[in-house]
């Protein structure tokens, strides 16, 4: 039951942010449920092909995700899964799994960086379209309920998108997740689309990533099928949930939500790492209040820098 009730709420909080439910659930299962590592990078990668089912097809129909852009950029995510699921089989065998934990809290936290810089804002700022834009018609629109109005967009910087998503696809076979955090930044910060438009569109490719990796990870022994049946039930139940509110929610929100969940995960997963490996050794309680602490304190930076509406 407990590993359900957090495959629902990391399917929910995966739908709304575009994070994939892994992102959020790999965390849940290793620092609060105690499950080893592999069998919960393992579970979330199916989770994440759970995640994208449930809620990519209600995005579509709602006419948010850009389906082309996305297909566009799965070559170079899928590539990058399968070399990131055999660097994780060869770090697992030769015992050196803290060094997943830090590696996962340090892209999380990296990944805050360029995304905050966005939150001022509601829609981005339109740029100037390039050679890729109308090469590979990067360009879109949908109707934003939050604002009561159509949104017309358009991408840029293609192979900068291109060089994130084999990145992302990269670190999704390494830590087990669909690596919705690195996709949404290549969509939201690198190609300039909206946030909505980034979330619901790595919504819709983290499936894709998910299932090359998940095929390696079954060959090496690192998926647990009663683990793997009841987080993917979870998810899905709560990637449902998920597209029912963020229609209603503004892009601005949205981001901060975003900002808020990858600081507290990341900031916790590196202490964890450094205390499997015995250079910070902490008790769980106060490795948590560490880390509730710490998140609390970027937060309020980042909202006193970068909070202000425009």
């Amino acid at each position: 039951m407990e590993i359900l009730i957090a495959g629902i709420f990391s399917g929910f909080i995966g739908s709304l942010t575009g994070l994939g439910g892994g992102t959020v659930l790999t965390p849940l299962l290793t620092l609060f449920l105690g499950v080893p590592i592999y069998y919960a990078t393992g579970a979330s990668l199916i989770s994440t092909i759970a995640t994208s089912s449930g809620s990519a097809s209600a995005y579509i129909k709602d006419k948010i995700t850009n389906v082309r852009i996305g297909m566009g950029l799965e070559v170079a995510t899928s590539g990058g899964a399968i070399v990131g699921s055999l660097s994780a089989a060869w770090v697992y065998s030769h015992g050196l799994a803290w060094v997943i934990y830090v590696v996962f809290g340090v892209v999380l936290l990296t990944s805050i960086v360029p995304t905050v810089q966005r939150g001022k804002y509601e829609i981005p700022k339109p740029r100037q379209p390039d050679w890729s834009t109308k090469l590979f018609k990067l360009h879109g629109k949908y109707y934003d309920a939050a604002l009561g109005q159509e949104i017309e967009y358009w991408g840029v910087r293609w192979w900068l998108g291109e060089f994130i998503m084999f990145f992302a696809g990269v670190i999704s076979g390494l830590l087990g997740i669909g690596s919705g955090a690195l996709k949404v930044l290549g969509l939201d910060w690198a190609m300039n689309l909206p946030m909505k438009v980034s979330t619901t569109t790595s919504n819709f490719m983290i499936g894709v990533t998910a299932a090359t990796g998940s095929s390696i990870y079954w060959y090496f022994g690192y998926i647990q099928p009663f683990i793997a049946a009841a987080t993917a039930i979870g998810v899905l139940i709560g990637a449902f949930a998920g597209t029912k509110v963020l229609i209603k929610l503004t892009n601005r929100f949205i981001r901060w939500i975003f900002i808020a969940i990858l600081n507290f995960l990341g900031v916790e997963m590196v202490l964890r790492g450094l205390s499997i490996a015995r250079i910070i050794v902490l008790p769980l309680a106060y490795e948590y209040s560490a880390s509730t602490a710490l998140s609390i304190v970027l937060i309020a930076a980042l909202l006193a820098r970068y909070g202000r509406r425009r």
